[in-house]
């Protein structure tokens, strides 16, 4: 029974990554498309201010409080009467319609100061563009936070393809509507892009809904369901410890904003890249984990499912870290050498994107570790977390950013996360009352084995067949697909001789009928 659960769940993850992987190529073509219109300049400074203000709720609601409280209340409400748990869904609709549209009418109306705290070190002008700009996407809130809904209920249905593909047509819209957009309203064009982007993002996933009999709309909630009762009892804490983790970006635009022009820009190009690996298969995995480790129903479960999520995690991570640091230069040129962006934005970014993606493994880790506090409804606990990592990542910046300037603030999330998730685990572990055991001494040996495995194999290729940035696009693109496929590949057969049990737990996960 519980290698039928286990394989469940990497199933249900790797349904998620096929459709996340097109998402996240196509928000990858985003930032390609307004790089080429904006590069890495004030304008853009201020539309990342501006876009991150309007995006509080994205883990605020939609990736974090309201799955985390909605979920595991929603999926065994599913398992005693669906009725029921399609009734508790649609009075979350009504209680969250509410919520966000407070929220928007504030924030228009508080943009200049959210604006001048946010981004200190701006001047007149880009403050007050920052400002036009985020009363302009602020309703992007709603859209993005009635998504969340959509695909919290979507996923206790175990339906996980639609809802990670359903970002590739927010990505699509607005690389379409862009170009006409900015035609017409400059890099205000890029916020009604936006907006365009987060409605295409909850009716695709609405309709789903619909066609799968879960039709979700506004109804009036039952204040007496003590189902909704624990679902707000679970939010409220969340929410207030998610606030926190919004923090962490704040942070690093406050602190960009008095770098040189353009920090903040080639921050967020790198943070897109790192977005790839993160979204492909962390939030993926973390996302059809959380469903799995609700249903646990006793402890020895749970310290599996949990086990697994998170050997999983880093089975496929690793290997994309190490690959993307080893051939940043490559891909930063690929993707955005074009247009405005000049050779300076190009090196700073390349840069920016190594930093961050020595954090990625300790921020896979304590994504899944966090689903596992929410599963638990260690509400406190996720507060005490999430606050560890906004205060260490304000300490690891301050620290940073004087010798590294905006490479201090790329590396600082990784650290705090790093060990946000470690401290996390010590409570999974306090609740639980037994060992965890999540890596053995072995298995970390033969991860540096098979990441040298991968710094040999790129080595040899970049020797074979340099790169050449004046070349024609298609080579550009023919030679990091060859990378890839080449580190891949060898990735594979070491792990396949060393027996990695991830091969087994994928085999089985296609193979098997449940």
């Amino acid at each position: 029974m519980q290698d039928k659960k286990n394989n469940n769940m990497i199933r249900n993850a790797i349904f998620m990554m096929f459709g996340t992987m097109l998402s996240r190529i196509l928000g990858l073509a985003r930032e390609i498309v307004t790089a080429a219109f904006f590069g890495a300049t004030r304008y853009m400074d201020a539309f990342n201010i501006a876009y991150t203000l309007s995006n509080l709720a994205r883990q605020l609601l939609a990736e974090g409080a309201l799955s985390a409280a909605f979920v595991p209340v929603f999926s065994q409400a599913l398992e005693k009467n669906r009725d029921n748990a399609i009734k508790l869904a649609r009075g979350c609709m009504t209680v969250l319609l509410f919520l966000t549209t407070s929220v928007v009418l504030v924030g228009i109306w508080q943009a200049p100061a959210l604006v001048k705290f946010m981004a200190p070190g701006f001047d007149l002008d880009a403050q007050n563009l920052a400002i036009g700009l985020t009363r302009v996407m602020f309703p992007f809130l709603i859209f993005i936070s009635l998504e969340a809904l959509t695909m919290g209920e979507l996923n206790s249905l175990g339906s996980f393809f639609v809802p990670a593909l359903s970002p590739a047509f927010s990505n699509l819209v607005f690389i379409i509507s862009a170009p006409f957009y900015v035609s017409y309203f400059g890099v205000y064009g890029l916020a009604l892009s936006v907006l365009s982007g987060g409605a295409a993002h909850f009716i695709t996933q609405w309709l789903w809904g619909i066609k799968m009999n879960a039709f979700l709309y506004p109804a009036k909630p039952n204040l007496k369901d003590p189902d909704l009762t624990r679902v707000m009892k679970l939010f409220l804490p969340y929410a207030a410890g998610l606030s926190l983790n919004q923090v962490n970006p704040v942070i690093s635009r406050m602190l960009g904003s008095f770098l040189e022009e353009g920090s903040i820009s080639v921050l967020n190009y790198s943070n897109r890249i790192l977005q790839l690996p993160l979204g492909l298969f962390v939030i993926a995995i973390s996302q059809a984990v959380l469903p799995q480790l609700a249903r646990a129903k006793e402890p020895e479960d749970f310290v599996e499912i949990l086990r697994q999520a998170i050997n999983f995690s880093l089975f496929v991570v690793l290997p994309a870290c190490l690959g993307i640091i080893l051939i940043s230069d490559e891909v930063v040129h690929l993707l955005f050498v074009r247009g405005e962006f000049n050779s300076w934005a190009w090196n700073a970014t390349s840069s920016c994107l190594i930093f961050s993606m020595l954090g990625l493994p300790g921020m896979a880790c304590s994504t899944v570790v966090m689903r596992a506090l929410y599963a638990l409804s260690m509400s406190k606990a996720a507060f005490n977390v999430t606050l560890f990592s906004v205060v260490s990542t304000a300490v690891f910046s301050l620290i940073l950013i004087y010798p590294m300037g905006y490479n201090g603030l790329a590396l600082a999330p990784g650290i705090a996360f790093t060990l946000s998730g470690l401290l996390g685990l010590y409570y999974v572990r306090k609740k639980l009352g037994m060992s965890l055991k999540i890596i053995s001494f072995r298995r970390f040996c033969e991860y540096i084995f098979a990441l040298a495995i991968i710094f040999i194999a790129v080595s040899i290729f970049k020797n074979l067949w340099a790169y050449n940035p004046s070349t024609k696009l298609f080579m550009r693109v023919l030679w990091c697909i060859g990378v890839i496929i080449f580190s891949a590949a060898a990735y594979a057969i070491t792990t396949l001789i060393l027996k990695f049990n991830e091969w087994q737990w994928l085999k089985t996960a296609f193979i098997k009928k449940h």
